[in-house]
C-alpha cells in the first residue's frame, strides 16, 4: 500500500527552501515498502558525499561465513571498511553453535580483516537482549546507548581501537 503527499514547491511555508532550477511542477513524497531501487541511489548518492566531505574513498564491504558438512550457512559476519573505520554490520551464530566460540572467531577475523586493509578502528552495534557482554569480553567499550527501542530495551554502540 503507498500513500502519496505532496509537497509545496518554491512558495511553500516560511524557511523551505527553493526548489533547483528547472525542476518542474511540484515534488511529491510516497510511503511505501521495500525499495530496492532507491536503497541503491541512496547508498550511491550518500557515498560519494561522504567521499567527498573526508577524502575517505568508497567503503568496500566484506563477509565472513561459517558452514556446516553440508555447505549451509550455520553463521556469519558481513561489514564494511572505510576511512580507518572496520565496522560490523550483521553478526550470527546458528543456535546449536552458541556458546562454543563461533562469535569470537568471527569478530576476530573481522578485526584481522580490518586490520589487513589499514583500518584503526571498530564499532559493532547490539541491542540489550542480544550480546553487550559478549562485546565487552572482547575489549569493546561502550560509547552510546539508545534507551527503550525495541520494545522496552536499549540499542547500544560499542568500539575497539584495532591494529596498535
Amino acid at each position: 500500500m503507498t500513500a502519496e503527499q505532496q509537497h509545496p514547491g518554491p512558495s511553500g511555508p516560511p524557511g523551505c527552501r527553493p526548489g533547483r532550477p528547472g525542476t518542474a511542477g511540484r515534488l511529491s513524497l510516497r510511503t511505501g515498502g521495500q525499495d530496492d531501487a532507491l536503497e541503491r541511489f541512496l547508498d550511491e548518492q550518500l557515498t560519494a558525499f561522504n567521499g567527498t566531505a573526508c577524502g575517505a574513498g568508497t567503503p568496500e564491504e566484506f563477509s565472513i561465513r561459517v558452514e556446516d558438512a553440508t555447505g549451509e550457512p550455520a553463521g556469519g559476519l558481513t561489514g564494511y571498511v572505510w576511512g580507518g573505520l572496520c565496522a560490523v554490520h550483521l553478526l550470527w551464530v546458528r543456535e546449536d553453535l552458541r556458546g562454543a566460540g563461533w562469535g569470537s572467531r568471527l569478530m576476530r577475523a573481522a578485526e584481522e580483516e580490518g586490520v589487513r586493509r589499514g583500518c584503526t578502528d571498530m564499532t559493532v552495534s547490539t541491542y540489550t537482549f542480544q550480546a553487550p557482554g559478549f562485546y565487552r569480553k572482547l575489549g569493546f567499550r561502550e560509547t552510546g546507548r539508545t534507551p527503550g527501542v525495541p520494545g522496552g530495551h536499549a540499542d547500544v554502540s560499542f568500539h575497539k581501537p584495532i591494529g596498535g
